[in-house]
């Protein structure tokens, strides 16, 4: 894991999802991350506070929770490994980090571009697209350490395109 902190960062955004805190706190899925060497996990738990609340604690993990703060950006810098619902800001804020990012797409939404967008991103090796149910295979099979970094965009196609427009405004 690096000179990084042992740490796991997990956030569910502005919304709610029950369902994947109630994983990263399950008592196997916790096992697991002090058995991968993890120390300490902290928990961005939007809208699912009593998901959170409902937790008995834990040997041989830190365990720390919020509901919101202005921005997540600090935790996620300082975490070794990033577990997100799969919105896309989230999402994109995580890779342009350069975090390891574990996407868990919530399969309870109606309209799921989550879904999709995370296995784009998943196919392009820049995440780990994962479910709840499948969350902590996931997390033991460490795929995420392979991971490749986001490429920045190329911004020379549209410096080119601009520096046109502005030539032949200017004719």
């Amino acid at each position: 894991m690096g000179s990084r902190s042992a740490r796991i960062f997990v956030t569910v955004g502005s919304t709610g999802f029950d369902e994947l805190i109630a994983q990263v706190l399950s008592p196997a899925f916790l096992h697991e991350c002090v058995r991968l060497g993890y120390s300490e996990l902290v928990v961005q738990y939007g809208a699912s506070r009593a998901a959170f609340d409902a937790f008995q604690g834990s040997q041989g993990i830190t365990v720390t929770g919020y509901a919101y703060k202005r921005e997540v950006t600090s935790d996620m810098e300082a975490a070794s490994l990033v577990i997100s619902h799969a919105g896309s800001g989230t999402i994109l804020e995580c890779l342009t980090l350069g975090r390891p990012l574990i996407a868990v797409v919530n399969e309870d939404l109606m309209d799921n571009h989550q879904d999709e967008l995370a296995t784009a991103l998943a196919d392009d090796h820049v995440l780990i697209k994962a479910t709840c149910s499948n969350l902590q295979s996931t997390l033991r099979d460490q795929r995420y350490n392979f991971l490749v970094p986001l490429e920045a965009p190329d911004q020379t196609a549209l410096a080119g395109i601009l520096h046109e427009e502005l030539l032949v405004r200017r004719e």
